[in-house]
């Protein structure tokens, strides 16, 4: 059966294993219409590689249910990635064959569709993920399978500290990192004490406790917590128990969750009562038009802001914004500004790419060659690479980047503070079970 998100409008024009059109399919003999679904569309890369052998890169995002707006726009950094590396000649000469699965937002899902990927499929590598529940659920499995798995996005520090793998990269941050780079801006310009709102799941949990260590570290204090399930349309019997004599309210959301809360945090009065800051991921390029003015003045932190002021001002980030602002036009005709989504799935893709040239990956046979090759890399700020320089720690494959402290100021994210990689360091707390 076809995935749902096959026939949306956005994904008519990007090619994936098993894709038909119904004018090849009604042009089919009798002999090879029996063969239904698995003829295939020419990829716009054959002609140009011959017959080189793809590699075959899974990629697992959320495009449908509760997560489906962030898992669209990581898509389309996995593929401007895919296109860009294909149209250069692909990797050591072969092209890259990308394989889309949508797990639907449900860890079970994501467990059956990373199966598939590995045993039918017979993908060489993986690159993506979105939820961090669905991460942590499908880790195992590239574990067991012995297949490189490179996060796109999922933040759960678990997946690089106590529950770490070593098939498992992350070539973004995560909370402990933000936390140390955050938390002395927190204390010393917005306040002492501090109310932290969370989304109730592996990452807001995980997130909330990296920020309450450090805003303590920092000479603060995290006098309360209020937890709200994921998805909560109606977060206002949450947050109008949240009183008290406090500086700023902190929230943990992302996606739907980060406009909900930004829009009734504003209508119940709590954000003009207290400073109000949290994870940059309330305020996502993608929120802002539904947050309105009711986000002004909100401070975040964040890996990514699109924008092109100092240090983005650079050739290869302005290459990477408007090839992805022509990109998500696709999926919001408005032309939303690309978010941290899409420009950690395309490095992400890309930290694989140089992976696999250093190793001379053939295939599965030299997994543990890519893995020698990934572990302690060092990527430099280039079109690849149009975040800035990172480091991918060899002991935990936790990479640690310059973070971006901002200020949304007139509908828009102004930078106020630059905190280089070099400031982000936390400790390993991982321990790879013996091969």
């Amino acid at each position: 059966m076809a995935e749902r998100w096959h026939d949306e409008p956005w994904a008519r024009d990007i090619w994936w294993s098993g894709k038909t059109t119904r004018r090849r399919f009604l042009g089919l003999s009798a002999a090879a219409g029996a063969l239904g679904a698995t003829m295939l569309v020419p990829p716009p890369w054959r002609e140009a590689f011959g017959q080189a052998k793809p590699y075959k890169i899974g990629t697992m995002q959320p495009l449908s249910g509760a997560a489906a707006a962030g898992g669209k726009t990581a898509l389309v950094g996995t593929q401007l990635a895919v296109d860009r590396i294909n149209r250069a000649g692909g990797i050591n000469g072969r092209p890259v064959e990308l394989i889309i699965a949508d797990y639907e937002s449900k860890p079970d899902v994501g467990r059956r569709k990373a199966e598939k990927l590995l045993v039918e499929d017979k993908i060489d590598a993986h690159e993506g993920g979105f939820l961090s529940n669905v991460c942590l659920a499908c880790m195992p499995v590239f574990e067991e399978h012995k297949v490189v798995n490179m996060i796109g996005v999922c933040l759960d520090t678990t997946m690089t500290t106590s529950k770490c793998s070593r098939y498992t990269f992350r070539p973004f941050d995560y909370a402990p990192a933000q936390a140390v780079a955050f938390a002395p801006y927190l204390i010393g310009k917005m306040g002492k004490k501090w109310h932290i709102a969370y989304a109730d799941y592996a990452w807001g949990q995980s997130t909330r406790d990296a920020y309450a260590d450090q805003i303590k570290k920092a000479g603060g204090e995290v006098v309360a917590t209020t937890g709200i399930p994921l998805g909560t349309a109606d977060m206002t019997a949450f947050l109008s128990k949240i009183t008290g004599n406090f500086d700023g309210l902190f929230g943990i959301f992302f996606g739907k969750d980060g406009v909900t809360i930004g829009n009734q945090a504003f209508d119940l009065g709590l954000t003009k009562k207290y400073k109000w800051a949290g994870d940059g991921a309330i305020a996502e390029s993608t929120n802002l038009p539904a947050l309105g003015n009711k986000i002004e003045g909100f401070v975040g932190i964040n890996r990514y802001v699109p924008v092109l002021d100092p240090p983005l001002n650079t050739s290869s980030h302005k290459k990477f914004f408007e090839e992805a602002i022509a990109r998500l036009k696709q999926i919001d005709p408005s032309g939303p500004l690309p978010d941290r989504y899409v420009q950690a799935n395309f490095e992400a893709m890309n930290a694989l790419k140089v992976g696999i040239q250093k190793a001379g990956f053939r295939g599965r046979e030299d997994t543990m060659k890519l893995i020698e090759a990934l572990e302690g890399l060092e990527m430099k700020e280039s079109d690849d690479f149009p975040q800035g320089d990172k480091t991918l720690r060899k002991e935990d494959h936790q990479a640690f980047i310059r973070e971006f402290i901002f200020e949304i100021k007139g509908g828009k994210h102004r930078i106020v503070e630059v905190v280089p990689k070099e400031k982000t360091m936390f400790p390993p707390a991982c321990t790879f079970p013996k091969a």
